[in-house]
């Protein structure tokens, strides 16, 4: 049996997101952006230990379409890696290309540098890529740009949906001619591999809808799943899911994810890249999670607390909260507000071991003012307190309790 060519699919290092974090001083960057390149560095050393054959990189290196040279450096040097290792393909996406053609694309300086092993995918193209475990027939679809696939000037009288159909159908062509060129130079026993950023119908969006540069449309699973690949590696999609799951007369098509969480929306998605052991009509393949930066969301609902301060240290304590970045929301009434002690809370923040406070919000809810009847004059103290404590959503048991202390004032008057 030929023996499998193992491949590295990982997309979307966005490269420059500096959400929730502040100035490593010794990098002179954002700590999260030491958290992005630390998920390079980890998929890179398990890609040297288990020996890829070919590394397939899906697209969106950067956050920026212009990315500064600090960031560029610090890619090249990953990039360096992976090249030395395997033949490796970096894709363009949408975070990648600029708008207008004449200019270049962030990562186009490895295809002007010409380093070896590495292809920069900037067009729609198929190659057979020979790698140390055989050939590889490889079709590359990058991100699809209306300036560059919607040429013709007569485009620009359209409508914004005729627009997106034309896109879509001008996308679906590309596709098509690719696996047929990939049927051309796969004569023999080589697997067929299809690398895209772009799309599908049916997929689960993630946080990317955030971050997004430039208007999006989405061609349909069967111009991929019945095109004859082995294997479709995606990007563009930041959460990783396979869309031919249970269908095994499909190939995969999959959404390898994006390698580190970006925001709030992705608290409790898992980030990391696949592995594949390809041949000819088959490809086993499997997820391998990163340790990506714990984003942890605690709500403390303290209306009814008598302790309220204890109620937010026991949630807090409740959580591993070293390296994690928290949004903590206390729920409050007029009168557990007034019990609550900020500064015992910050300390703990502080010593818990947390990596970065996104956000303490206090929610304060306040009733409308109940009215104490027509005759205010009628009613006794005690049943004004009662009314009073009514008015301000006092609990019960704490209301019996106050009504009993101010009793014993009244009679002991």
């Amino acid at each position: 049996m030929q023996s499998p060519i193992r491949v590295l699919h990982f997309a979307d290092a966005h490269i420059g997101m500096a959400n929730f974090g502040k100035t490593d001083p010794q990098r002179g960057i954002s700590s999260r952006i030491v958290d992005f390149l630390a998920r390079l560095d980890e998929m890179i050393d398990f890609a040297e230990a288990h020996a890829a054959d070919l590394v397939v990189f899906a697209g969106d290196a950067f956050r920026s379409r212009s990315p500064n040279p600090t960031l560029q450096r610090e890619f090249a040097k990953r990039v360096l890696r992976l090249s030395r290792l395997a033949p490796t393909l970096l894709l363009a996406g949408n975070h990648d290309l600029p708008l207008n053609a004449a200019k270049a694309a962030s990562i186009e300086i490895f295809d002007t540098l010409g380093l070896a092993g590495v292809w920069v995918a900037q067009e729609y193209e198929t190659r057979r890529i020979p790698t140390r475990a055989g050939d590889v027939v490889v079709g590359a679809a990058p991100y699809p740009l209306r300036a560059r696939l919607l040429k013709d000037s007569h485009q620009r009288a359209r409508t914004i949906a005729e627009q997106d159909e034309a896109l879509k159908q001008a996308l679906t062509e590309q596709l098509t001619a690719l696996a047929q060129q990939a049927q051309a130079l796969a004569k023999d026993t080589a697997p067929k591999l299809l690398t895209g950023h772009f799309s599908l119908e049916g997929a689960l969006w993630g946080s990317e809808r955030g971050v997004m540069l430039g208007r999006d449309v989405a061609v349909g699973l069967d111009c991929l799943a019945d095109a004859g690949w082995d294997y479709v590696a995606l990007g563009h999609i930041h959460q990783h899911q396979n869309l031919t799951h249970g269908q095994d007369d499909k190939p995969p098509v999959v959404y390898s994810g994006s390698i580190e969480r970006i925001d709030f929306g992705e608290e409790g998605t898992p980030k990391g890249f696949c592995w594949v052991e390809l041949r000819r009509g088959e490809a086993n393949w499997q997820f391998v999670p990163l340790q990506a930066r714990k984003l942890l969301t605690i709500e403390v609902d303290c209306r009814a607390s008598l302790d309220p301060t204890q109620d937010v240290l026991a949630a807090l304590e409740a959580q591993d909260l070293r390296d994690a970045v928290l949004r903590l929301h206390i729920t409050l009434s007029p009168q557990s507000e007034a019990l609550l002690n900020d500064g015992q809370i910050q300390r703990a923040l502080r010593q818990s071991g947390l990596f970065h406070l996104a956000g303490l919000r206090k929610e304060i809810q306040r009733s409308t003012r109940a009215r104490l009847g027509k005759s205010a004059e009628e009613l006794s103290p005690l049943q004004l307190l009662g009314r009073y404590f009514e008015s301000r959503e006092v609990d019960a048991f704490r209301r019996e309790e106050l009504l009993n202390i101010a009793r014993g004032i009244v009679d002991g008057a």
